[in-house]
């Protein structure tokens, strides 16, 4: 029997939703605080490091559209356990593959392509939960308060982005080394998989929350893929240079702490952490904190998210020392934390209640792809340390730029009695990139 959408979603079912999304969060961003110094312990070269990501990236881009669909053909639940076991299953064989390199079992190179692989499990499978979690809550809120709950869902992320980082250190344990979060981070989601299965209902719903149609301008708009949808692209855009730079700084910054403070990796992990937990902080500040307060619109995140984070990574790039370096990964990260709600609220508001799930495939998309570039930016840094940031800085500028004049972007803004409601219409990522 049908749900009525008009009915609020019940608090139990949001907080299992809420834990999936920080559970996942939380494993990715505890993954990329401990990959740097996993790759200087089994001697896998950094750029290589970073590259891990890569495969996994490329089907979480490609499978995420496919993922999508299959949650309206056959429900959100189902594509939720999908997801959580991709997740369990990746994170279990990346901890025995990173076992075997601390123990020498392997040489580096052997050890590089299985965790490459064991890590595709989750772009290929773990895609399947995020556009089903953003399209379960969507569909089970009313409109009127449907940006409260997607504003706190995306917080789900941002908390995870906290926890993770600062849990890896603690599961650093003597038997199993860096291998310990991973395994860690595996349970975790053996449990959530159990909580989802028993708990979770999944009862089908009518939309009739969804908002009045609006016409479409080319009117054929809705049979365009999403990635040439006029109504989209300038979001997809948008959102795949940001998240490309959020990626790059974040697998960047653990190699760059090892360095200034000359440690071992293992003793400079728990610095990393640190730095990751001001930026995670600064991210959650905007989220719940600012963007309420100011009842900042789409188009007010789209441009001042990317003017701070120029800032920050500039701050990155001219510091000479430890603690200029959090700063300005906490200013930048400031900055994200505006930008990349701007984008994905700007993209849900644009289209109608029946395309929030492929809206919701093309974000997990643009946010797993940019992944692929990573190893780039990894790669400048191990030739001039500088570099990466200095190029975020000049890519945050020429969005600024594109915020300003992009037809789309500028007119991200809803009227002023739907201001509040669709200024944290934003489900944040939490995507192959973890990051970030």
């Amino acid at each position: 029997m049908a749900t009525p959408a008009a009915n609020a979603l019940p608090r139990r079912s949001f907080a299992i939703i809420f834990a999936v999304s920080a559970a996942t969060a939380m494993g990715n961003t505890g993954l990329i605080s401990v990959l740097p110094a996993i790759g200087r312990s089994t001697g896998i070269p950094d750029a290589m490091v970073s590259a891990i990501f890569s495969l996994s990236a490329l089907l979480w881009a490609f499978s995420s559209p496919a993922w999508a669909r299959a949650s309206d053909r056959h429900g959100r639940k189902p594509l939720m356990l999908v997801g959580l076991l991709g997740f369990m299953v990746s994170m279990a064989l990346c901890g025995l593959v990173v076992s075997a390199g601390l123990r020498q079992l392997a040489p580096p190179m052997i050890i590089f392509i299985l965790f490459l692989l064991a890590r595709a499990l989750f772009g290929l499978f773990g895609a399947a939960s995020n556009p089903a979690t953003q399209a379960y809550v969507a569909e089970r809120t009313p409109i009127e308060g449907r940006t409260q709950a997607m504003a706190s869902l995306a917080g789900a992320f941002g908390l995870g982005t906290v926890i993770g980082p600062f849990l890896a250190p603690l599961f650093i344990l003597p038997v199993v080394g860096l291998a310990g979060p991973l395994f860690s981070f595996a349970l975790i989601a053996l449990v959530m998989l159990f909580i989802v299965w028993r708990y979770l209902p999944d009862q089908k719903v009518s939309p009739e929350n969804q908002r009045p149609r609006r016409p479409v301008v080319g009117g054929a708009a809705k049979a365009l893929p999403m990635w040439r949808d006029p109504r989209i692209t300038p979001f997809l855009i948008y959102g795949f240079i940001v998240a490309t730079c959020q990626t790059a700084q974040a697998q960047t910054l653990g190699f760059l702490i090892i360095d200034k403070l000359g440690m071992s990796p293992a003793q400079a992990q728990y610095f990393i952490a640190i730095a990751m937990m001001f930026g995670a902080v600064a991210g959650l500040l905007a989220q719940w904190g600012l963007i309420r307060m100011f009842e900042m619109t789409p188009r007010q995140l789209l441009r001042w998210g990317v003017a701070i984070a120029a800032l920050g990574n500039l701050i990155v790039a001219l510091s000479n020392g430890y603690y200029g370096v959090v700063a300005g990964y906490a200013i930048s990260s400031l900055g994200f934390g505006f930008a990349r709600p701007g984008f994905t609220a700007g993209s849900s508001i644009a289209v109608d209640f029946d395309e929030q799930a492929r809206v919701a495939g093309a974000i997990a998309a643009v946010n797993g792809i940019n992944v692929v570039l990573a190893p780039a930016f990894v790669f400048l840094y191990q030739h001039f340390g500088p570099a990466p940031f200095i190029l975020n800085t000049a890519l945050m500028a020429g969005m600024l730029v594109y915020a300003f004049r992009n037809t789309a972007l500028k007119n991200a803004d809803p009227k002023p009695a739907s201001r509040e409601a669709t200024a944290l219409a934003t489900l944040e990522k939490s995507d192959e990139g973890g990051a970030t």
